[in-house]
């Protein structure tokens, strides 16, 4: 009976070894500040430790593909976390999702129906979900954020 369980790490080790590498994503959110630097504003960017209600926030998708191999359109879908407000601003391309994820468009095509069955026009605080498109071939090793 001791075969058994060691069979399964086995087993377990080789599937492991035999997953295919993938487009590797990381994220780093920081805050905006502005400071002043010998008498003149400048805008940086600090480690959220901590963050107060009206902070702006950017968070940075970064992504090397480790495959080996050309990846065509990748695709990366970064849902806002429920205590994070988007402000519209967003790096160009950006597609924006209100309905979690399910569809995506700019956000000035979106539309919300409000409780009482009428349309309004989708506002950054609608905003569950961010989409980046990164069209064309994704050389192997290739980086960017």
């Amino acid at each position: 009976m001791k075969i058994f369980p060691v069979a399964i790490v086995v087993l377990s080790l080789a599937g492991a070894a035999q997953a295919a590498p993938t487009v590797e994503l990381s994220s780093k959110i920081q805050v905006e500040k502005q400071l002043v630097v010998n008498g003149k504003q400048q805008t940086v960017l600090r480690d959220p430790k901590p963050v107060f209600p009206g902070d702006r926030l950017v968070i940075t998708i970064s992504y090397r593909n480790a495959t080996g191999k050309p990846v065509n359109d990748f695709v990366v879908n970064n849902p806002v976390p429920s205590a994070v407000q988007f402000t519209g601003e967003a790096s160009p391309g950006v597609q924006v999702s209100i309905d979690g994820g399910r569809s995506f468009g700019p956000l000035s095509a979106l539309k919300v129906r409000k409780a009482d069955g009428t349309i309004r026009a989708a506002q950054p605080v609608d905003v569950t979900h961010l989409r980046w498109v990164l069209a064309g071939a994704m050389a192997p090793g290739a980086t960017g954020s």
